[in-house]
């Protein structure tokens, strides 16, 4: 179960690592759309778009069926639910160890505003 866990997130933070890939997740968060159209889009060739949408395909993040010549994308029924909680940990992990930090700063900076009063008198 944990290697299927890290294939499946490697491959969705793979798939989310490239800004065109994302573009096209958002792209197609608001519509269906063509790869020749996501290629026009995009500024691509069909070869590079092809290729995108293979990676995200591969990911689950978006399915593609073919009617005629014509190849069409949307988003997939898998969800980033799974990779959002594992971020969400690890934000809260860092969120309590920079309130530890905070505390730490703070007490620093008494025992040197006390060391300062102590220096006067």
């Amino acid at each position: 179960m944990a290697q299927y866990r890290q294939a499946h997130f490697d491959a969705s933070f793979g798939a989310l690592s490239d800004a065109t890939r994302r573009g096209v997740l958002e792209q197609l968060g608001q519509a269906d759309a063509s790869i020749t159209a996501l290629a026009e889009r995009f500024h691509m060739t069909l070869t590079g778009m092809r290729k995108h949408v293979g990676v995200l395909e591969q990911a689950g993040l978006v399915s593609t069926h073919k009617v005629g010549r014509v190849r069409t994308c949307k988003l997939g029924k898998r969800g980033l639910d799974e990779e959002a909680a594992w971020i969400e940990r690890y934000r809260q992990l860092w969120t309590a160890r920079f309130d530890e930090l905070d505390i730490v700063v703070e007490e620093l900076k008494q025992k040197e505003k006390a060391s300062g009063r102590n220096k006067r008198t």
